[in-house]
């Protein structure tokens, strides 16, 4: 039996299927022939091009109805579907234009911002080059990936922020590690020209340590440096370096990227950010909160993908004699599948006090009920502000919305000054805000916002009239709320399904009188812990690794300093320590220096100390107390006692751990490490200063500084 050849063109099949009548409408005697539904099955070519059109068609009608429904004012909003992330490979080519690569190391948002803020400048600058902004750590999915791509740069800015003790951000740590380690090929970067910007604090001891290391490996690979590295300090007014070290650039730049015959640019004047929003009818919306409902249904917890963990305990570490206080939390991780190791962080997302965010609602003048949904395009799906929003937080009530993703009690930047004159109906307020945001009010600013620590929320009730949409508020007004980080204080051997933290409540009296509570140790002291009640407190938690670990052999001597809550990873150590003894390991000596102010007020987890010791588990104690006598006595005068001893245990290969304020204690026993090794090694200055570098080069001197 023959069968004839049917040629079908796609156009026939649509038009065909949207007649209803497939069969009849291509060949009218399929409608007289059982069997030729089953020859046009038969054929491979056909049968393809059948199941292709239909899938498009169905594709056409669910865009259609998406837009529909999404483009009215008043909509029914359920769950935001999880993005997919699909990596494709980079198609590189070449469009004749010139190219510029804008790197950004951040941990907070800020060094992003600061490298999406310099490439819109950039952009309007030089219309004729192309500017790309890149997360460090999505430049390259293997290590290996780096030298391969960086030598096809030609032109290229990093933003670096350096934190804690003098570490890169999480984003850039992969790259950071293999570049700083990167010593073997010599001039490889010759085709590149740079520039680098460091984001620090001057309190802290490595100072921008990051960026100068980047800064100076780049020239060391035969990179040619544009301008000087920018020393961006958090401490002062980091807006205003970063604003000087680019006014340095774009004058380098005319000459790498301005035609001869190019006109002189229009002064540039930086847009301020808005989201698009979006305004939901209540009625229509479910009130189940939904924006963590599935936290825990990722493989891998981090910063973007927490995981939900209830308080199961809380519980006050001060004696009823204290005038401060200090609370130790475990959260419930059994089944969530997050995991962690001695010593590790624990990034905690808390949430504004109530009476934080009724303020807030106040001086906005809108309803705590509106519910909206901000979105980082436009109705065409275009990027918003060549894509320089922060991602969207879920669709939610203004009340959630300014209780888990706004930061409204740090000073405002001078941007977010901008953006209120913007909105400001008064115009002597409007004035008044451009003023303290410009270089002529800079000493206006740092005195009135910075040193009186204004809050976002005191800033803007002394400019009532401003009140910007709410777009314009959560983009470029109230930075997004940022997690806190805490050292982990237990020891997963011990505590597998819990992660300790044991944290200080901030409550001190700012400059100007206001009485400022810490937004997560607040939120930490007046949680309901399971334990109480099942309607207990929840947050969303991930965990951050750190190389702030025990030897791997442990009969190796430990040194740990540690006052106040510099105790916390070290319990973990001890609680470590323990699990191993038990499991019939060789424990080396260790000594443990701990601080507080009184013996009676203030002198944390002492029953768990003692018996540690009592087990074996921790060769000596020894506790520093500040008010507690005569004269003040800090870690640092214990250790000087004990200078002997701590010298014979360096000798023997011993490691120092330091945990705790970086701005004092730890410069401060840093110091006593230094003269330790002079005053017992019989060595000068700078032979001592080498030795202590040696000890932290290797690995034997570490710190978890705040």
């Amino acid at each position: 039996m023959q069968s004839s050849s049917l040629k079908v063109s796609p156009l026939d099949l649509m038009s065909a299927i949207l007649k209803g009548n497939f069969f009849g409408e291509l060949n009218p005697s399929f409608e007289e022939s059982p069997a030729a539904a089953t020859i046009i099955m038969g054929s491979g070519d056909v049968f393809m091009v059948l199941t292709t059109s239909i899938a498009v068609l169905i594709g056409c009608l669910i865009l259609f109805v998406w837009r529909r429904s999404s483009g009215q004012k008043s909509s029914k909003v359920s769950e935001a579907p999880k993005t997919l992330m699909v990596k494709v490979p980079e198609v590189e080519f070449d469009d004749g234009k010139k190219k510029v690569t804008i790197f950004f190391g951040t941990q907070t948002g800020t060094a992003e911002g600061f490298a999406k803020a310099f490439a819109e400048e950039a952009k309007a600058r030089y219309e004729k080059t192309t500017f790309r902004v890149v997360d460090l750590d999505d430049y390259a999915a293997e290590v290996d990936e780096y030298e391969e791509k960086l030598k096809k740069e030609t032109v290229a800015f990093f933003f670096l922020a350096t934190y804690g003790d003098g570490e890169p951000t999480d984003n850039a740590a992969r790259f950071y590690k293999w570049f700083s380690e990167e010593n073997e090929r010599g001039e490889w970067l010759q085709k590149l020209q740079y520039g680098v910007f460091g984001l620090g604090n001057r309190q802290y001891e490595h100072f921008n340590k990051v960026a100068m290391v980047v800064d100076e490996n780049l020239a060391a690979k035969g990179a040619k440096r544009i301008v000087p590295v920018g020393m961006g300090d958090d401490d002062k007014c980091i807006e205003d370096d970063f604003t000087a070290w680019r006014e340095l650039v774009w004058p380098e730049l005319d000459k790498l990227l301005c035609d001869e015959d190019a006109t002189v640019s229009t002064p540039y004047k930086a847009a301020i950010l808005e989201y698009r929003v979006v305004f939901h009818d209540p009625a229509e919306v479910s009130l189940q909160d939904k924006s963590w409902a599935n936290a825990n249904g990722h493989v891998v917890h981090d910063a973007q993908h927490p995981c939900r963990a209830n308080v199961a305990v809380r519980r006050e570490l001060h004696t009823p004699a204290s005038d401060r206080s200090c609370i130790h939390l475990e959260f419930d991780i059994s089944g969530t599948g997050l995991k962690y190791d001695t010593g590790d962080h624990v990034g905690v997302y808390c949430e504004n006090l109530k009476e934080t965010v009724e303020e807030a609602e106040r001086l906005l003048g809108l309803s705590p009920d509106m519910y909206f949904s901000i979105h980082s395009d436009s109705e065409d799906c275009l990027p918003i502000s060549g894509g320089s929003l922060t991602h969207p937080f879920p669709p939610c009530t203004l009340r959630t919305a300014l209780t888990r993703y706004a930061d409204l009690l740090n000073s405002p930047k001078k941007s977010a000054l901008l953006a209120l004159a913007a909105h400001a109906s008064e115009p002597r307020e409007a004035d008044r805000l451009r003023h303290l945001a410009s270089p002529a009010g800079k000493d206006d600013y740092a005195q009135w916002v910075i040193a009186s620590q204004r809050s976002l929320l005191e800033v803007m009730a002394e400019f009532p009239s401003a009140k910007p949409p709410l777009g314009v508020f959560f983009a470029s007004v109230a930075p997004r709320l940022q997690p806190r980080y805490y050292s982990i204080s237990s020891s997963p051997r011990m505590a597998p399904t819990r992660i300790h933290v044991t944290c200080a409540l901030v409550y001190e009296t700012t400059p100007i009188g206001r009485i400022h509570k810490g937004v997560c140790s607040t939120w930490m002291k007046n949680a309901v812990p399971l334990e109480e009640s099942l309607d207990c407190t929840w947050a969303p938690i991930f965990v951050r690794q750190s190389n702030f670990k025990l030897p791997a052999d442990t009969s190796v001597p430990i040194i740990m300093i540690g006052p106040g809550t510099g105790l916390a990873p070290f319990r973990g150590f001890l609680q470590e320590r323990f699990a191993l003894k038990e499991a019939g390991a060789e424990l080396g000596p260790s000594v443990f220096f701990f601080g507080c102010r009184n013996c009676k007020m203030d002198y944390i987890y002492e029953d768990e100390l003692k018996n540690f010791v009592e087990a074996g588990v921790l060769s000596e104690l020894i506790a520093a107390f500040s008010r507690d006598g005569p004269t003040k006595e800090y870690v640092q005068h214990k250790m000087m006692q004990k200078a002997s001893d701590l010298w014979n245990m360096l000798s023997q290969g011993g490691y120092i751990y330091v945990c705790g304020d970086a701005k004092g204690m730890a410069r401060d026993v840093h110091r006593t490490i230094h003269t330790i090794a002079q005053e017992q090694g019989s060595l000068n200055s700078s032979q001592a200063e080498s030795m202590v570098k040696n000890l932290q080069v290797t690995g034997r001197y570490l710190r978890d500084v705040w």
